[in-house]
C-alpha cells in the first residue's frame, strides 16, 4: 500500500465519521435497558434454581460487553457530537463495566497511536516479545511471560486483575483530572453495588454479578486479544511502522454471527476502527461495506480464532505470530545460519 493510497483510504472513510444522536440514544436503551431487565430476572430466577438463573445471567453478560462498547465509544468521543454527553455518558458505563473513563481513554488512545509498533510496545496492549527477546530473556522474565500468555490466567485471572485491581488505582504520571475522574468512578461503584447488596442481598448479588462479571470480562479480553493475535499481524520497527498499514493489517475483521455481533457492537469490524477510531460504533459495518479495500483485510472467524491461543512470540524475521515450540526451532536456526556464515566468512578470509 503506498502512501497515496493510505491518504485516500482515510479520505474514503471520514464520511462515516459523523455521529447520529438518535441511533446513539436508542442504543443506549436498547444495551442498559435489556440489562437491567435480565439482571432482575436472574434474581428472580434464583427463588426457583440456579440453573434457571444462568440463562439471563449469561444473556447480562453479553449485554455488559455491548455496554462496554458504548463507554469505548464515549472515550473516543465518537458516541455524541458534544464532548461533555461523551464524558457523561463514559463515566454511566464506565461504573457499569468497572473502568474510568479518563484513565482508559488514555491509554486506549496510546494503543492506538502505536499498534504494531515494535518500539513503543507497553501501555494499553497485550505484552508481546519477539522471539529474539525471548530467546535472550533472563529465565524470570521467559517464566513471567509464559504465566501471562497461558490462556487460564490471561481470560480468567485477567478480567480480576484488570476489572478489579489495576482500575481502582491512578497510573504514575495521571493528571489531577484523570485521578479525580477515577476517585468519582470508585465512589460510584461502590455506592452502586452497595445499594443493590442493600435490596437483594450479598449472597444473591454475588451469584449474579460474580459470572456477569467474569463472563463479560474474558469475553472483552478474548475479543481484544484476538483482533491482534492472527498469523499474518503487523509489527514494525518505529522507522519503518505506518499508522494506516497498522490498522488494516494489524487488526483484524472478526466476522461473528449476527446476535455475537450485536452483543460485541460491531467491534468485530475491527480493522475499520483503528483507521479511524471517530467511526461510532454503530456505522463500523456500513464503513467496512462501502469501502473496498477495506473488504481485502486479515479475516478470521469463530473457527479460525481458536488458532490464536497457540500464536505466543512475533517473529520478526517471518513477519508472523508462532508458539513457544516454534519460536525456539526458529531460533535455533538462526543461531545455526549465523554460525555457518560466520565459518564461511572466516574460510574465505584464509
Amino acid at each position: 500500500m503506498t502512501l497515496q493510497s493510505t491518504k485516500s483510504l482515510r479520505k474514503q472513510i471520514a464520511p462515516f465519521e459523523k455521529t447520529t444522536t438518535k441511533k446513539s440514544i436508542w442504543q443506549i436503551i436498547n444495551t442498559i435497558g435489556p440489562f437491567i431487565i435480565l439482571w432482575y430476572l436472574s434474581y428472580e430466577s434464583l427463588f426457583i434454581s440456579y440453573w434457571l438463573a444462568l440463562i439471563p445471567i449469561v444473556l447480562a453478560a453479553g449485554f455488559l460487553v455491548r455496554t462496554f462498547i458504548i463507554f469505548h465509544d464515549c472515550t473516543h468521543h465518537s458516541f455524541f457530537k458534544s464532548r461533555r454527553a461523551n464524558r457523561i455518558i463514559g463515566t454511566i458505563t464506565g461504573v457499569l463495566t468497572l473502568f474510568p473513563f479518563d484513565q482508559w481513554g488514555h491509554d486506549h488512545s496510546v494503543h492506538h497511536a502505536t499498534s504494531g509498533n515494535l518500539d513503543k510496545r507497553g501501555t494499553g496492549d497485550i505484552w508481546t516479545l519477539t522471539v529474539d527477546e525471548y530467546v535472550k530473556a533472563p529465565l524470570k522474565l521467559r517464566l513471567a511471560y509464559r504465566f501471562y500468555r497461558n490462556p487460564l490466567v490471561m481470560f480468567g485471572l485477567g478480567p480480576i486483575y484488570v476489572f478489579l485491581l489495576k482500575n481502582r488505582f491512578n497510573r504514575k504520571g495521571a493528571r489531577r483530572k484523570e485521578r479525580l475522574n477515577t476517585y468519582l468512578t470508585n465512589i460510584l461503584i461502590v455506592s452502586l453495588f452497595g445499594l443493590i447488596i442493600l435490596i437483594v442481598g450479598w449472597e444473591a448479588f454475588l451469584l449474579i454479578q460474580g459470572p456477569i462479571f467474569l463472563l463479560s470480562g474474558s469475553a472483552g479480553i478474548w475479543l481484544f486479544y484476538v483482533q491482534h493475535t492472527f498469523e499474518d499481524s503487523y509489527f514494525e520497527e518505529n522507522t519503518e511502522w505506518e499508522y494506516v498499514l497498522a490498522a488494516v493489517e494489524g487488526s483484524s475483521f472478526y466476522k461473528l454471527p449476527k446476535l455475537m455481533q450485536f452483543l460485541t457492537g460491531n467491534i468485530g469490524y475491527h480493522h475499520v476502527h483503528h483507521l479511524s477510531p471517530r467511526v461510532p460504533n454503530y456505522k463500523l459495518e456500513e464503513a467496512h461495506n462501502n469501502t473496498l479495500p477495506l473488504q481485502n483485510v486479515p479475516t478470521i472467524t469463530i473457527a479460525s480464532s481458536l488458532q490464536s491461543l497457540r500464536f505466543r512470540l512475533w517473529d520478526e524475521k517471518e513477519k508472523k505470530f508462532v508458539s513457544f515450540k516454534e519460536g525456539k526451532s526458529f531460533a535455533r536456526k538462526s543461531i545455526s545460519g549465523e554460525a555457518t556464515t560466520r565459518k564461511t566468512v572466516d574460510r574465505q578470509k584464509n
